[in-house]
């Protein structure tokens, strides 16, 4: 890790702004910097043809599990696109209570079956293990379809990973340039996204703040340089990387 020199003043976070009040107008104002979002990818929705390519069957499954608002937009898109009937005994599993609440714009809430995690897929499983002999299916964008999770994968559950929508690069034509002190990246699609944007790009003094070892590889196979990680074991968010290291960066150099 090579140490930059410069002060932080501007930070572009490759995600959309939160809804509600934003974790990062704190931070906005403890350190006196500008933050802007922007999102490097979105969600594309694949057709009913394209799912069927998979040979998976929704219906041969009587639980479904939800890890995100957007799977569910796109579960139950599906269901329309092959014009099938939501069943009265699905269970659904969703890993908090804010997705939970999210089913009642597609189904009668109060009369299926619904289970709830504490934020995490792995809060989730044993909650799930209780249900052994229900069948899964999980709907996903293709990479996490293609991402293996040990945790589901040793818990002895029968489930299916189906793809429902993917995970596409975004256009980025109208930022007109790339000057940030720092850049956030959550998943290697961001990195990706970066260079197809910005194939002239030159890191330079400017920061690269990565979550996960998965972006971190690929900002790395791409010889770019990861200056702020997370997790980590000081700092297990983003948010609070980002605080530790512009506490850090700026108090030399003011």
């Amino acid at each position: 890790m090579v140490e930059v020199k410069k002060k932080v003043k501007t930070i572009l976070i490759t995600q959309p702004k939160p809804e509600g009040k934003s974790p990062y107008v704190a931070l906005e104002k403890k350190h006196k910097v500008k933050i802007e979002f922007r999102p490097f990818m979105h969600l594309k929705e694949i057709s009913a043809m394209e799912f069927k390519e998979q040979r998976i069957s929704i219906l041969n499954h009587d639980a479904v599990i939800f890890t995100s608002k957007k799977a569910m937009d796109h579960y139950f898109g599906m269901m329309e696109k092959l014009r099938l009937r939501v069943p009265d005994f699905t269970k659904y599993f969703c890993v908090s209570e804010a997705i939970a609440h999210y089913l009642q714009n597609f189904i009668p809430f109060r009369k299926r079956k619904i289970f709830t995690g504490e934020q995490t897929l792995a809060s989730l499983i044993p909650v799930m293990q209780k249900h052994k002999e229900a069948k899964f299916i999980f709907p996903c964008s293709d990479l996490l379809k293609n991402n293996i999770n040990t945790s589901l994968e040793a818990s002895g559950l029968d489930y299916t990973k189906a793809q429902m929508y993917k995970v596409v690069c975004s256009n980025l034509v109208d930022l007109t340039d790339i000057k940030y002190d720092i850049l956030v990246f959550f998943s290697p699609t961001g990195v990706k996204s970066l260079l197809e944007n910005f194939p002239d790009f030159k890191q330079e003094e400017t920061r690269l703040a990565v979550f996960g070892p998965t972006t971190m590889k690929s900002v790395e196979d791409n010889g770019l340089r990861a200056d702020i990680l997370a997790p980590n074991k000081k700092a297990p968010s983003m948010l609070m990387a980002l605080d530790q290291y512009i506490k850090e960066a700026n108090k030399r150099r003011r």
